[in-house]
C-alpha cells in the first residue's frame, strides 16, 4: 500500500537534488505534491524566505486541492565557507532569510492549513547545526536555529496533530555540494569524499528523500519535536582526520 496515498505536499528546494528526490518518491508513495523552487525544475517559482510567496503558496493548495497534509521546507543556500571576518552582514541576512526565516515561514502558514485534520512538517537543518567543522559560519548558525525553531514549533503546535520534525543531512551530493565533488574527482581523491564518517562515504539524495517519507507517513506517528541525523554516522563522535587501528579493538 502506497504511504502517502490521498495525501498533498508541499516541498520547497524542489528544483534539484534533495527536493527533486523527495518529490519524485512522495509521488510514487501516492501523494499529490507540488514542488517549489526560485528557478526551473519544479512546478511554482516560489522564493522561499518571502513571506508574501509562501503564504500564497500555502494558501493556493490548499484552496485546489482541498487540504494540506505535509509540507517539506527543504530550500536552503551554502554560502560558502567564508571565515566569520570575511563575511558581511548582508551575507548573513540573506543567508538567514532561506535557511530559516523559510523553515519559519512554512511552519506560520501551513499549520492553520493543517489544523483540521493534523499534518507532517520537516525543515532541512543539517549536521553543521550540531557542531561546528561542518560548514560556514552563517550555514552552521542557521541550521542550528532550524533545530531549536521545530522543537519550540511542535511545543507550540501541542493538541493540534500537527508533527514537526527536521532532518539533518551529512555530506549529500547535491548542487549545493557539487564544488566539494568536483574538486575532489579533479584531484582524483573521490574515494576521500565522506572520510571523517563510519560508513566511509558520501549521501545521496534518495536517502534523504527516504528520511523525509519516513517524517510524512504514519510510520513516524509518534515522532516529533526531534532532528535526525542522516549522515553516515559523523555526528556520533567528533571528526578527526586519524583512524583507530582495527587491531586495536
Amino acid at each position: 500500500m502506497q504511504r502517502l496515498s490521498g495525501k498533498v505536499a508541499i516541498v520547497t528546494g524542489a528544483g534539484s537534488g534533495i527536493g527533486r528526490a523527495t518529490v519524485e518518491l512522495f509521488r510514487s508513495e501516492g501523494a499529490t505534491v507540488v514542488g517549489a523552487d526560485i528557478r526551473d525544475g519544479a512546478d511554482v517559482r516560489v522564493d522561499a524566505g518571502d513571506e508574501e510567496d509562501v503564504r500564497e503558496l500555502v494558501a493556493s493548495v490548499a484552496k485546489d486541492h482541498g487540504r494540506l497534509d505535509i509540507v517539506f521546507a527543504n530550500a536552503g543556500i551554502s554560502g560558502g565557507f567564508a571565515s566569520i571576518s570575511e563575511q558581511t552582514a548582508a551575507d548573513w541576512s540573506e543567508i538567514l532569510r532561506i535557511n530559516l526565516i523559510g523553515p519559519f515561514l512554512a511552519i506560520k502558514y501551513a499549520a492553520p492549513a493543517m489544523k483540521e485534520r493534523g499534518g507532517s512538517i520537516i525543515c532541512t537543518a543539517s549536521v553543521a547545526g550540531l557542531r561546528s567543522g561542518a560548514g560556514g559560519a552563517a550555514y552552521s548558525a542557521s541550521k542550528a536555529g532550524v533545530i531549536n525553531l521545530v522543537q519550540t514549533a511542535a511545543q507550540q503546535l501541542s493538541g493540534s496533530g500537527i508533527r514537526v520534525n527536521a532532518i539533518c543531512p551529512g555530506l549529500i551530493e547535491t548542487g549545493m555540494t557539487k564544488p566539494i565533488y568536483d574538486m575532489a574527482r579533479a584531484k582524483g581523491q573521490e574515494q576521500r569524499i565522506g572520510e571523517l564518517n563510519p560508513l566511509g562515504r558520501g549521501g545521496q539524495a534518495g536517502e534523504i528523500a527516504a528520511t523525509a517519507l519516513f517524517l510524512a507517513s504514519d510510520e513516524s506517528s509518534y515522532v516529533n519535536g526531534t532532528a535526525l541525523a542522516v549522515d553516515g554516522g559523523l555526528s556520533s563522535s567528533h571528526p578527526t582526520t586519524r583512524r583507530f587501528d582495527i587491531r586495536m579493538i
